[in-house]
């Protein structure tokens, strides 16, 4: 089954996300949670991974992970095989607790905004499942988050660092930027309470929740590179999914058209005012259908050659040149190999 590819590199930040099999609880105590969080610090010990902010919650669980290391892949194996197999004895139970692939979001820890605001989203999660009195109590009543240790000091565990989350804010670890901390994210927690879609509190927890990469251009255009490089080096690009894949799709049709116009002599401006079915379009449809899996709707939009199902005939086309001006074309663009 295709998967969405892992960015893995050494600094790496990332927004990690898992839920229970068919949204079954993970957690069914205290107990539980605590093991959970004793297998999370063995995985840290054994990875050197540093965790920024942490939250369970009753049916999935998220990290704010740092790994100094390129070893995400290979940590959250043992991470969660090593939880669930813990699970699973003590509750007298097999087979998968946790469902299908966690979520492992890339996040800019150098600019803007970004990862402080992952921080928060995952530190205001009791806060959107209003497990407990959003008005008259506390985000730290809430236990089984990093959020109170941020306040304790001498209870953190070595492999929780708060200076980077309080840093993107402005805030020392100290008293005075602790108590700053304090009131700034009590203050979420009222907005998430007076608000009628707590999950929209924040434009940017969209993002949070449904991409692949959370960051700024530059940042951005720097983990395509990094993405061309794990799916391109695989040799099995029918082996990844979601957005990531199609967006590495994108890159390299757009590097082919380029290419094939290039050795056609054609100026992409021109394609607008071409033929819809032009023997150049249709040979550069077949170039692109051929060499990517990208959609026959971007190749059409690219191209300008009408309707999408146009590809597919125009690419038949070109497999069946005998001769003529396809087979010549056609030619010409295969000559480079």
């Amino acid at each position: 089954m295709p998967r969405k590819p892992r960015i893995e590199y050494p600094g790496a930040i990332y927004h990690i996300m898992s839920r229970g099999n068919r949204g079954d609880a993970i957690f069914l105590d205290d107990k539980d949670r605590e093991t959970f969080i004793d297998t999370l610090e063995e995985a840290c010990t054994k990875t050197g991974w540093l965790v920024h902010a942490f939250c369970l919650m009753g049916n999935h669980y998220h990290l704010l992970l740092e790994t100094p290391e390129a070893n995400l892949v290979s940590g959250m194996k043992w991470l969660q095989g090593t939880y669930t197999q813990r699970f699973n004895a003590r509750h007298k139970v097999w087979g998968h607790l946790l469902q299908g692939r966690y979520k492992a979001l890339v996040v800019d820890g150098a600019g803007g905004d970004y990862f402080s605001t992952v921080a928060s989203y995952i530190h205001l999660n009791p806060a959107r499942a209003k497990l407990f009195d959003l008005i008259d109590g506390k985000l730290t009543d809430f236990r089984w988050s990093s959020y109170p240790l941020y306040f304790r000091p001498t209870k953190r565990p070595e492999w929780l660092v708060v200076d980077r989350a309080l840093g993107a804010l402005g805030l020392a670890d100290d008293r005075s930027g602790r108590e700053r901390f304090r009131r700034l994210m009590q203050k979420r927690v009222l907005e998430v309470a007076c608000s009628d879609q707590s999950q929209d509190v924040d434009v940017q927890w969209a993002h949070i929740r449904r991409g692949w990469c959370f960051g700024g251009d530059s940042f951005r255009g720097e983990m395509m590179e990094r993405l061309d490089g794990v799916i391109g080096g695989s040799g099995k690009r029918e082996s990844f999914s979601g957005e990531p894949a199609r967006l590495h799709d994108e890159v390299e049709a757009t590097r082919l058209l380029d290419e094939g116009l290039g050795l056609l002599g054609i100026a992409f401006s021109a394609l607008k005012d071409m033929r819809k079915n032009a023997p150049e379009k249709q040979v550069l449809a077949w170039h692109l259908r051929s060499r990517t899996i990208v959609s026959n709707q971007w190749i059409t939009e690219q191209l300008h050659c009408g309707h999408s199902c146009n590809v597919s005939a125009f690419v038949g086309n070109v497999k069946k040149a005998r001769a003529g001006v396809l087979l010549e074309l056609k030619k010409t663009l295969i000559s480079k190999d």
